[in-house]
């Protein structure tokens, strides 16, 4: 009997118990779309953190206290100051771009909406880094620092939230009680790290002397939270690293055996890094997806554990008339594999409308790739036929005149 024959009489035998097969196949179905739909939400979200990263700029270099990581040195030594960057901006300076930044919360308010938001004191050269466009009116420029200009340019979502569609180039609004005009409005980058779209952008000596004041300043120092290069060469972004963690040591009274109390990160390092988080969560979502199908296996290798009793005088008849044993084996493997490619088939296309459903919705993007069609469909199969060969193996190895005594 050939491969054909054999699955020829798997499908008329399954047709002839159509709501144990259909029940059957239940849960490999569920099983193979949640693989589909939650691994296409891992790889979703891994496309989008790295492009978001990728907007970031291509030769990014952040430097941010390390307190939030467990550093050991205390107090004062620990905070970025103005004087820091100075001293970087004269080491490095023909180099890269670098742009120093304060953020702190304030209140905003624009006529009868008020919310919290992230206020960002920053120098041109901060556009240049973050290579941030705008789609309406104007960046900060240096004559809005050196004059303390109250100007602010705003994201596209504090855009929409505050003035809901009105155009806010040329509108005030107020800061922790204080009038800005917003002269410029930036086009979204995504929320990821200091491209967040909710953020509004003042001068940084605005906010030294209006707004951050107390704050921003530690003994007679102005304190940043941190500065942002862009090398002007990629070729240049590790030694660029290294000079500026030199730069801080000395600034700092630190020695090269001191644990560097500062986070110097590339946007290499920062995407590797991510990615390292983004595959981990991708296969932890397969694991989960892989349970229920293993139940589906579960349920196959059950109903076809029945459907062998139920028809053990029709195997012993088999026998009886010369079947060999291969042919009983493959006969039920045939059946259990079937079922599994029917319920892997239909799997896809449920997990597959799932994830455009998640995407649809606005959630979330998800992304359905034929590798995880693939992964999915041989998923499915695999566990047919492992599931499979016990009760394959129990219908073979009966004997025909005992086979055919059962009732």
């Amino acid at each position: 009997m050939n491969l054909f024959e054999n699955f020829r009489i798997a499908l008329r035998a399954l047709a002839a118990n159509k709501l144990r097969s259909g029940l059957t196949m239940l849960g490999i179905i569920i099983g193979v779309a949640a693989v589909v739909a939650l691994m296409s939400v891992g790889k979703g979200a891994t496309s989008g953190i790295t492009e978001q990263v990728e907007n970031l700029g291509t030769n990014l270099i952040t430097v941010s206290s390390a307190r939030m990581f467990g550093a050991v040195r205390g107090g004062d030594e620990q905070t970025l100051y103005m004087t820091d960057y100075e001293a970087i901006q004269d080491k490095i300076g023909q180099r890269a771009e670098i742009a120093p930044y304060y953020s702190s919360s304030a209140t905003v308010i624009y006529g009868s909406r008020q919310s919290s938001y992230t206020i960002t004191g920053v120098t041109p050269s901060y556009a240049v880094v973050s290579e941030y466009t705008l789609t309406r009116g104007r960046f900060i420029t240096n004559s809005d620092n050196t004059g303390k200009a109250r100007v602010a340019v705003i994201g596209a979502t504090t855009a929409t939230d505050l003035f809901a569609g009105l155009n806010p180039v040329g509108r005030d609004i107020k800061i922790n009680g204080i009038t800005y005009e917003v002269v410029g409005v930036l086009e979204s980058k995504g929320s990821l790290g200091l491209s967040s779209d909710d953020v509004i952008l003042i001068p940084l000596e605005t906010g030294y002397s209006r707004l951050f004041m107390g704050l921003a300043t530690r003994g007679g120092k102005q304190r940043l939270s941190g500065l942002i290069l862009s090398a002007y060469s990629a070729d240049d972004v590790d030694s660029i690293m290294q000079e500026v963690e030199f730069v801080l040591r000395r600034e700092h009274g630190l020695t090269l055996t001191d644990d560097m109390i500062f986070t110097i990160t590339s946007q290499t390092q920062m995407l590797s890094s991510l990615s390292d988080i983004t595959g981990t969560l991708t296969a932890l979502l397969g694991a989960i997806a892989a349970i229920s199908l293993l139940v589906g296996g579960i349920g196959i290798m059950n109903i076809t554990l029945v459907s062998v009793r139920e028809r053990t005088r029709e195997i012993g008849l088999r026998k009886a008339v010369g079947a060999r044993r291969s042919v009983i084996l493959f006969q039920f493997l045939a059946e259990t594999l079937t079922l599994a490619i029917l319920g892997g088939i239909l799997g896809i296309l449920v997990g597959a409308a799932i994830a455009w459903a998640v995407s649809y919705s606005g959630l979330i993007t998800a992304l359905v790739t034929v590798d995880t069609v693939l992964l999915a469909f041989c998923s499915a199969a695999a566990v047919g036929l492992i599931f499979g060969v016990y009760p394959a193996y129990q219908a073979a190895g009966l004997r025909p005149i005992e086979a055919l005594r059962y009732e």
